[in-house]
């Protein structure tokens, strides 16, 4: 099977990109292969791109896994909640790509990256898990407190609404915009002033000092799945 994920270096970046041909949807299929790739560019570059194929950046956990429940679907929440955390966490800048939809987890995953550049187009852009009847876990729902505008935090959460690209950056899930075929491009341009403009080390002290209680709580629901 084709690989489910691509990473180029570019100079001091990492650029890592999902495409499994679908909807990008997280699998453990796509993890096996996403987990490492960020642990490589950690060790060996100062920013990461992280971005999507065209028309969908993510559409978020693979329903067909979860949808089951059971062992393997909690294996699969478990590690959507730690890799949310990897990135949250991330001693080095992350620059998310969202080159199209973003739905639930991939909206989550916008929300942990460091600054998000969104295409423009008809692309929707939420957390619709109380649509679908999944509550939000509780450290998700932190993530989102400390991330997204506080005047439309109740919309984005409870009322699971999803929003066009720039509405989407009045909320707090997008930071930049840029046409669909320049998205990567923009968002390696952020990356590469990130990696040349921010000290690593006071960079990933002051990141832990910001982020520490949102991390203890992410990584306290992941050790809860764990436990059940």
């Amino acid at each position: 099977m084709p690989s489910r994920v691509s990473v180029v270096q570019d100079g001091q970046v990492s650029v890592i990109v999902l495409d499994d041909g679908k909807v990008n949807a997280v699998n453990d299929e796509l993890l096996d292969e996403l987990e490492p790739a960020l642990d490589d560019a950690v060790a060996q570059s100062r920013a990461i791109v992280l971005g999507g194929r065209p028309g969908v950046f993510s559409g978020g956990f693979d329903l067909g896994v979860v949808g089951l429940d059971g062992p393997r679907a909690e294996r699969l929440v478990r590690r959507g909640v730690a890799l949310t955390a990897t990135l949250y966490s991330s001693p080095i800048p992350v620059v998310a790509a969202c080159t199209g939809h973003a739905v639930a987890l991939g909206a989550v995953l916008l929300m942990a990256a460091d600054y998000r550049v969104g295409a423009e187009g008809d692309f929707g852009i939420g957390l619709n898990e109380v649509a679908i009847g999944l509550p939000l876990p509780g450290a998700l729902a932190t993530l989102a407190r400390d991330r997204l505008t506080a005047s439309r935090l109740t919309e984005a959460v409870l009322l699971a609404r999803m929003w066009l690209p720039a509405e989407a950056r009045e909320v707090g899930f997008l930071d930049d915009l840029a046409p669909p075929e320049t998205t990567l491009a923009r968002a390696v341009h952020h990356a590469r002033d990130l990696a040349g403009r921010v000290q690593p080390d006071a960079f990933a002290e002051t990141k832990d000092a910001l982020r520490r209680e949102g991390l203890a709580l992410l990584r306290a629901e992941g050790e809860h799945l764990l436990d059940r």
